[in-house]
């Protein structure tokens, strides 16, 4: 029962924060001149890309955290105040100009390593709740879990590149941006409750 909660809290963390709702209507804007095939296979790139990405941080990044000499709590705490940070750009819908002008300023014929991968799917809040994630549990069953979890939201992400133009289509503006701001709130609560944890490791917190 503990395991299942935590997949569905682990799942709605790094949902939320890579915000397949926000990153789909790019992604439809940056591929809008392919035909079908080649945006499916932009699609499939873009999220093989980011997974790779963040199994890598998943695996080594609480490595790389101890050989510079920073404790899983503190960076749980540091995480927590980024995650937080991100869940105002959701609310104030400035995470997703900034998005949208990054996209803009960078031509590529093929965007899906950059920048629909990286820093768009895996950027620095979704690296960071991945560490987080596989830090929850003890050596290679957090790794295992954190990278299952992530695998399952990624798989979500490529259906919703898939199915780009039809969502847009449904949900509209006013509803992408609902929901951007539903979504900032719920991050918003698990942000705080990543800082509470890390806090209680140092006595701050009960």
């Amino acid at each position: 029962m503990m395991e299942f909660a935590f997949f569905v809290t682990a799942f709605t963390t790094l949902f939320v924060v890579i915000d397949p709702f926000g990153t789909t209507p790019i992604f439809v804007a940056m591929t809008q001149d392919m035909d079908a095939r080649d945006r499916r296979r932009t699609a499939l790139r873009t999220c093989l890309t980011a997974s790779c990405i963040l199994i890598a941080f998943a695996a080594f990044g609480e490595a790389v955290l101890g050989f510079v000499g920073i404790s899983m709590e503190a960076f749980r705490v540091a995480g927590g105040a980024l995650l937080f940070l991100t869940a105002l750009d959701m609310l104030f819908e400035r995470r997703t100009k900034r998005r949208e002008d990054r996209a803009e300023q960078e031509e590529h014929p093929d965007p899906s390593v950059f920048p629909l991968a990286i820093p768009l799917v895996a950027g620095p809040g979704s690296i960071a709740t991945i560490i987080l994630l596989a830090g929850e549990h003890p050596g290679i069953q957090g790794i295992v879990t954190a990278c299952v979890v992530m695998l399952a939201v990624m798989a979500v992400v490529l259906a919703f590149f898939m199915a780009g133009g039809l969502i847009g289509q449904i949900l509209g503006k006013t509803g992408l941006n609902v929901l951007t701001r539903l979504l900032g709130m719920l991050l918003a609560a698990l942000s705080v409750q990543f800082i509470l944890d890390g806090l209680k490791a140092f006595g701050f917190a009960s």
